[in-house]
C-alpha cells in the first residue's frame, strides 16, 4: 500500500471511506440509469417503486403500502395522487372498513407492467455487472436496511 492509501485508511473521516457517501453516490447513479428507461412509461423512479409494490401486492391499504415502501404517508400521498391522475391507480374506501383507504390498479396500470418488465434486464445491461454480483449487492443492502431499522428501534 502506498503512503497516500495508508494515510487515507488512517483518517476515519476520509470521504472515500464513508459508507454513507458510497451509498449516496451509488443511489443517485442507479436512479440515473433508471431515468431514461422510465420516461417512456411516464414514471419517475419513486412512482416506479410504488407501481412495483402494487403489481406485487394490490389491492393494498395506504398504510401497508407506506410500510412496504418505507415511506411516510406524507411522502407517499403525492405519489399516489400523480399516479391516480395518470390513470394507473384508484384510491377507494375499503367496503369492509370505511376508515381504510385501499389502493388498486386500473386496467391501464396493470397493462403498464408488460412494458415495465423490460426495465430490469435493461438496468442489468447498463450497469455492466453480473447478475450474481447484483444479487449479492441487493442482499447486502437488504441487511443494511434491516440493521438500520433495528438500530432506529433501539434508539427510540
Amino acid at each position: 500500500m502506498d503512503a497516500a492509501a495508508a494515510a487515507l485508511r488512517s483518517d476515519p473521516l476520509a470521504l472515500e471511506e464513508q459508507v454513507c457517501f458510497a451509498l449516496s453516490v451509488a443511489s443517485r447513479a442507479v436512479v440515473g440509469v433508471y431515468r431514461p428507461l422510465l420516461e417512456p412509461l411516464g414514471l419517475t423512479h419513486p412512482q416506479y417503486l410504488v407501481m412495483l409494490a402494487l403489481w406485487q401486492h394490490e389491492p393494498v391499504s395506504g398504510k401497508r403500502l407506506s410500510e412496504l415502501l418505507r415511506l411516510d404517508p406524507g411522502t407517499l400521498s403525492p405519489l399516489l395522487k400523480r399516479l391516480e391522475a395518470a390513470g394507473y391507480l384508484r384510491r377507494e374506501r375499503d367496503p369492509d372498513d370505511e376508515r381504510t383507504l385501499a389502493v388498486v390498479l386500473t386496467d391501464e396500470g396493470r397493462a403498464l407492467r408488460t412494458e415495465a418488465e423490460k426495465i430490469p434486464p435493461a438496468v442489468v445491461e447498463r450497469l455492466g455487472m453480473g447478475l450474481d454480483e447484483l444479487r449479492d449487492l441487493q442482499a447486502a443492502l437488504t441487511r443494511v436496511i434491516a440493521q438500520t431499522g433495528s438500530v432506529a428501534e433501539r434508539v427510540q
